[in-house]
């Protein structure tokens, strides 16, 4: 039988909180995780609610002095990851109160775009909902926007032309509360520490934190391998 037509697709959930500042510095290994393995990975972006309530979780629960000293913190990583920009007063001014009204708009595109509602964009280009989620990160990152705000979320759908009203529908029906409920749920049933975090190989695998993408990768081929038949002694 050749190769080729043995492929599987190796499925990863990603799991993140779209306020998470790793999750921004390491978009940049998703990207060539995407570029290297192409369709032999399924990658499906889950979302967990670590800043579900900022004012909690960096106002009173950050000891080293609350949304100032998390900015400090913030600004310091970023000297090692020069590859993204981060506003020099972020979460110092425009600080969302959660994370989760980008979550759930961003779940309602997703939503739209499995049902078909949304029309594919072309072949090998990242969706509507994955550009979404990359310009939500920028815009609160790099340009200090709050995106716990609806207008704000609402200018950025308009940008990508993906409508509004559907949006608030799928939301106001429900469906976009309930897919966020249920990545809750499974990030409790999984075990899931915090952002971000692959998972692979039906949960027995997961790498978390700031991972090197070597890592990631090594992790990747090898299940592939697996798929493949290939002999391995371990």
């Amino acid at each position: 039988m050749d190769v080729s037509t043995r492929k599987k697709r190796i499925v990863i959930d990603y799991y993140t909180d779209i306020l998470c500042v790793w999750a921004y510095f390491g978009q940049v290994k998703v990207d060539e995780l995407k570029r290297e393995f192409g369709d032999r990975i399924e990658l499906r972006y889950r979302f967990i609610p670590l800043f579900g309530c900022c004012e909690q979780r960096i106002g009173q629960g950050w000891e080293e002095g609350g949304y100032e000293g998390y900015s400090r913190f913030v600004l310091e990583l970023a000297n090692d990851f020069p590859h993204v920009e981060v506003h020099p007063e972020i979460w110092r001014r425009n600080a969302p109160a959660s994370s989760l009204p980008a979550h759930l708009t961003l779940k309602a595109v997703e939503l739209l775009e499995q049902s078909g509602t949304l029309p594919p964009l072309e072949p090998e280009a990242p969706s509507r909902f994955e550009r979404l989620m990359w310009n939500l990160r920028l815009a609160f990152f790099r340009d200090l926007e709050n995106i716990g705000d609806r207008a704000v979320l609402h200018r950025h759908l308009r940008a990508l032309e993906i409508p509004v009203e559907a949006v608030e529908r799928e939301i106001a029906s429900g469906r976009a509360y309930a897919a966020m409920a249920e990545e809750m749920e499974e990030q409790r049933a999984r075990g899931i520490e915090g952002s971000p975090t692959f998972l692979m190989n039906e949960g027995r695998q997961r790498l978390y934190g700031n991972v090197g993408y070597r890592a990631i990768a090594a992790n990747v081929q090898e299940l592939l391998e697996r798929k493949l038949d290939i002999p391995s002694w371990c």
